[in-house]
């Protein structure tokens, strides 16, 4: 399964980013944003880089003016990581990825007070991006954020938002990114600081792994940052499979 993710990996990197092949490397740069994290290059399956491979892959980013760095599943490269080290990169970080049978029934309780929705109105799409953003600690976002969201969505992305019945404010949302060979990502779920710990996550990461299944998606997996969040998303049916290698130049 690893080797599913990864080609569903790649190929989402790719998708609207100025990507160029450096050696086993495909190298992938967002012409508006110099976000790392949508800024990596991710081997390929079996990869075996050279020093000049890592070096070339390295004055890529730099003349970009961004760090070099990677975002794969080592079980997948194994003989990577070590070159990229004799290179001067250094593990950012090693996320547990978390995968969910398809056939495993899991329906949280709604957390009280809170419907969760669809968005689909300009003013739905970026409250559902400015609660991302919040709870992720980003900048205040715009209209172009929205737009982006839109787009995932009409590529045949998920998006579900988690709004306040009281007073109508999006306080959390995530979504699954565009599908390909029955595979999906569950990505950005965040909820707004006042708002934790009252199960909010854990409902929204079901109900995109619901959708996601109803699609005809087969395998959803993802990356949880910290204990935590896993913890969350083990209770949403999620369990650890594999590991998601974080690696830049130092």
């Amino acid at each position: 399964m690893d080797g599913r993710i990864q080609a569903y990996l790649r190929g989402a990197a790719a998708r609207g980013r100025e990507t160029e092949r450096i050696g086993p490397f495909l190298a992938t740069f967002d012409s508006a944003s110099d976000n790392p994290f949508l800024n990596y290059a991710i081997p390929d399956d079996g990869a075996q880089p050279s020093a000049p491979d890592v070096q070339a892959l390295t004055e890529a980013y730099a003349r970009r003016g961004l760090r070099p760095r990677l975002e794969y599943l080592p079980s997948t490269a194994p003989g990577v990581e070590d070159a990229l080290r004799a290179g001067g990169f250094e593990a950012e970080g090693r996320l547990p990825l978390m995968t969910r049978p398809s056939d495993r029934i899991v329906d949280p309780p709604r957390p009280n007070g809170i419907e969760l929705l669809t968005p689909c109105s300009d003013e739905e799409l970026l409250g559902a991006t400015a609660a991302q953003s919040e709870a992720f600690g980003g900048p205040p976002t715009s209209a172009s954020d929205a737009e982006r969201l839109r787009a995932t969505i009409a590529s045949g992305g998920i998006a579900v938002a988690a709004r306040e019945l009281a007073t109508g404010t999006i306080v959390g949302a995530g979504v699954c990114t565009p599908p390909a060979d029955g595979v999906t990502e569950l990505a950005g779920i965040g909820v707004q600081a006042a708002y934790r710990r009252r199960g909010i996550a854990g409902a929204l990461t079901a109900r995109l792994a619901q959708q996601a299944f109803a699609a005809g998606v087969t395998t959803a997996f993802l990356t949880p940052g910290d204990d935590g969040a896993g913890r969350v998303y083990e209770r949403a049916g999620f369990e650890p499979r594999s590991l998601m290698l974080h690696i830049a130049l130092a």
